[in-house]
């Protein structure tokens, strides 16, 4: 082990020693130490910094890295925006839940608790061309949890603690929880599979994460450098002290106005706002949560919640099928389930606002917050690989009719009961190129294309139960 540079039993030494880097390269901090250990570019960036900055090896070990200062390093990659602000580049990974012991364990006493209740963060800028000694340090700082997040964090915590003793953590998702997240940790293959305690089934190998939302939610703190965007559904952090769910909280707001059409919500909260805009059902969201109009939900925010408004037909179906982004056929040939967009998004938690029709009117029927089932996950699973393979292998148009239209041989709603996929541009000549020539039509590009809930899916895996 090196010599320390800095009070290993001090937080503030250790912070204080921490600071140096910012603005700096691994290159020029650690360049004779890597000189000296024949550095060959293989590792990370967080071992690198550990083993040639702060001095000690890396390691997996359940206590704290600074353990006598009680502090666990961690360092993240940015992103920067047009705007010139910092983004999370992802989740934030933290330590290995071990399925066979975390079920014994309380919150306050627990591995994750142990660990991690005390982060130095260090946060650098991620460029894809550049070696790993070339990524400039942007952010350093300390991090404890606020009240507010903390109750949020204990409740996250014990859901995945029930799930685990449900005999159920081959099903865990990070759709269950809000800011702590069960992420999944190693290779899709067999050997990152493991044993569970109350149930035969293998389930694979994940930790405990900050999902990228909260991420952004820290670097927004510690960088002091953003506008104020963010309005709070909870103000007061003794809010959480009745035992009261950030859930229980939100579905609390908004069940007064069940029932109650749109022009009765608007004229309550006495807002003019116009139908036809975007935002319009967004800043309703937003008034009976009690923020800020045109600001973002911070709870929402940090818990990476989509919200998705519905407008229902009289007979409960919604109106529409609901989209996601639009996928490159070019990615998704190249990615796998486990690392794909959809997957992602169907892992997510959401957040439904339902509405109905009543003759002319909409009416306010009810709101709910929604992660897709484990076993609704799988069925995804086949719509997703259906469409790779009709794009591996050029098989994209079935028929072209005399009007020129073409029906593909991508998934449909008649043959999922999930999801499908169908077009999502502005027109035919809004398009991205393929991996392959389509057989038939020999095309090269192909009109824009996203993945969709099916309708009927909506109303009964969602809005009826």
């Amino acid at each position: 082990m090196l010599r320390f540079m800095f009070d290993a039993r001090s937080a503030s030494s250790i912070l204080e020693f921490a600071k140096k880097l910012k603005n700096k390269k691994l290159r020029e901090v650690c360049s004779k130490l890597i000189e000296q250990h024949t550095y060959k570019g293989k590792g990370n960036f967080g071992q690198l910094l550990e083993k040639y900055y702060f001095g000690y090896e890396p390691n997996s070990a359940a206590s704290p890295d600074f353990e006598e200062a009680g502090i666990e390093l961690k360092s993240s990659p940015l992103k920067k925006l047009k705007n010139g602000t910092y983004r999370s580049k992802e989740r934030l990974v933290l330590n290995i839940i071990n399925y066979l012991e975390a079920h014994k364990e309380t919150f306050n006493k627990s591995s994750f608790w142990k660990k991690n209740a005390h982060l130095l963060l260090i946060f650098y800028l991620y460029e894809k061309e550049s070696d790993i000694l070339d990524y400039e340090i942007k952010l350093v700082a300390e991090w404890q949890y606020p009240e507010e997040d903390l109750k949020v964090m204990a409740h996250d915590w014990e859901v995945i603690n029930q799930k685990i003793k449900s005999g159920k953590a081959h099903e865990l998702s990070e759709g269950d929880t809000f800011y702590l997240g069960a992420c999944t940790k190693g290779s899709t293959a067999a050997k990152s599979l493991r044993s569970q305690p109350f149930s035969t089934e293998l389930a694979k190998q994940r930790a405990y994460c900050l999902k990228q939302g909260y991420v952004n939610h820290i670097i927004a703190q510690i960088s002091e450098s953003e506008e104020d965007i963010y309005g709070k559904i909870i103000e007061q952090p003794s809010i959480l002290v009745t035992g009261n769910s950030l859930q229980e909280i939100v579905l609390a707001k908004f069940e007064p106005f069940y029932e109650k059409s749109v022009e009765e919500i608007t004229e309550y909260f006495r807002l003019d706002l116009n139908k036809n805009a975007k935002n319009y059902f967004a800043s309703i969201t937003n008034s009976i949560l009690g923020v800020q109009l045109g600001k973002r939900i911070a709870e929402f925010e940090k818990a990476d919640i989509i919200v998705k408004t519905v407008r229902l037909k009289e007979n409960n179906l919604p109106k529409e099928d609901i989209s996601f982004p639009n996928f490159k056929y070019e990615e998704i040939v190249d990615t796998d389930w486990d690392n794909s967009d959809f997957k992602h998004i169907l892992e997510s938690k959401f957040f439904f606002v339902f509405y109905q029709f009543k003759g002319q009117k909409l009416v306010l029927k009810k709101v709910r917050f929604w992660n897709m089932p484990y076993a609704d996950i799988l069925k995804a699973k086949l719509v997703w690989d259906d469409t790779v393979a009709c794009l591996k292998e050029g098989r994209i148009v079935k028929e072209v009719l005399a009007n020129g239209k073409r029906k593909s041989y991508f998934p449909n709603k008649s043959n999922y009961k999930v999801s499908h996929v169908r077009p999502h541009a502005k027109n035919n000549a809004d398009t991205y190129p393929l991996p392959v020539a389509d057989k038939l039509t020999g095309l090269m590009v192909y009109t824009k294309h996203c993945f969709w809930l099916n309708a009927g899916y909506v109303r009964d895996a969602i809005y009826l139960i």
